[in-house]
């Protein structure tokens, strides 16, 4: 395939920025990377890719969430995640640096353990800032289902963060 290079590099950047933004981790972000390239590749092969921007798009988040899930399986419940381990100062009080880590820990916790289309499509809304019509075509899905999705994952997303937001009020 004489034009793979040419769709790699043109995707770069929308494929490690979407797999940086869930991971916030360098080797694994390189690992999802890879993964995502290998894989679009791999799919290639099989059937034509009319969207190229959209595939890669839609691999690198199920790939990441992919990546979040298996890293909270490997880690204990009492080890801080490397999601939140370089969180920008912004002058806050240390405590409020501690509160800010905790809760992008317990986000990044519950969103890995969302079914895999609620983790999507509320990722491809929220972190990478997609319309409901976008998310629909890059999933082949109505934009209906997207709705009914998101509504499901920002629930499921309340209640695991509510203890956390109910402490925070206190």
């Amino acid at each position: 395939m004489q034009q793979w290079p040419q769709i790699v590099r043109q995707h770069t950047a929308l494929v490690w920025g979407t797999v940086y933004r869930l991971l916030n981790h360098d080797a694994d972000a390189a690992d999802c990377f890879q993964e995502v390239f290998v894989s679009a590749w791999q799919l290639s092969r099989r059937q034509t890719v009319s969207n190229w921007p959209g595939l890669l798009h839609r691999l690198a988040t199920a790939r990441a969430l992919d990546q979040l899930r298996r890293r909270f399986r490997e880690r204990s419940r009492e080890q801080e995640s490397d999601f939140s381990s370089e969180i920008p100062s912004m002058g806050e009080a240390p405590s409020a640096q501690a509160e800010a880590a905790e809760l992008a820990a317990m986000l990044a916790r519950a969103l890995a353990e969302l079914p895999e289309q609620q983790g999507v499509v509320f990722s491809l809304r929220h972190l990478s800032g997609l319309s409901y019509e976008e998310i629909a075509g890059e999933l082949a899905i109505t934009v209906n289902a997207v709705g009914v999705a998101l509504h499901k994952a920002t629930a499921r997303l309340r209640q695991a963060l509510s203890p956390m937001v109910t402490d925070r009020k206190d």
